[in-house]
């Protein structure tokens, strides 16, 4: 009787080899799971970063635009009313004795980490990669990279 009892806590100290080749193969497969997940998770809250941000530098060369069409500056001829580069939509222009400014300062393109990004001009093909250099139409990401949805980010 002793050594049945003595038997069967020893079977009761520990988990055997088998056990523990189960558990890691299931901690494998739950944590092999959950890296693609957390890519996807941050690869769409970078999107959404370069969509916001595409919005505000688009919102400021809009309202610049506004501006000039209303008369309120001066605008170089030839350029549409739209700005001259991204430093004038944060430096600004003079309009009545004040400075009027469309971006507090150029946001980082949060796909390349930098604050250049691809422009194009009013006069430059809707595919360009390449600025014309004549005004601000419109702007883009600069990577190569595809989106989630398999789109170019810099068709965005």
């Amino acid at each position: 009787m002793k050594q049945s009892i003595q038997r069967a806590r020893r079977r009761q100290q520990g988990f055997t080899l088998i056990e523990l080749i189960v558990a890691t193969m299931i901690l494998a497969i739950l944590v092999g799971a959950a890296v693609p997940i957390a890519k996807n998770a941050v690869a769409r809250d970078r999107e959404r970063e370069l969509r916001i941000r595409l919005w505000m530098i688009r919102d400021g060369i809009d309202r610049y635009k506004d501006a000039a069409d209303r008369g309120a500056f001066q605008i170089k001829v030839g350029s549409e009313g739209y700005p001259p580069d991204l430093d004038t939509l944060v430096t600004g222009v003079d309009v009545a004795g004040k400075k009027m400014k469309f971006l507090r300062s150029i946001p980082v393109d949060p796909m390349t980490g930098s604050k250049e990004w691809g422009m194009r001009s009013m006069q430059d093909d809707k595919d360009s990669d390449s600025w014309g250099g004549q005004n601000v139409f419109d702007v883009y990401s600069k990577t190569d990279k595809t989106a989630l949805d398999g789109t170019k980010y810099k068709d965005w």
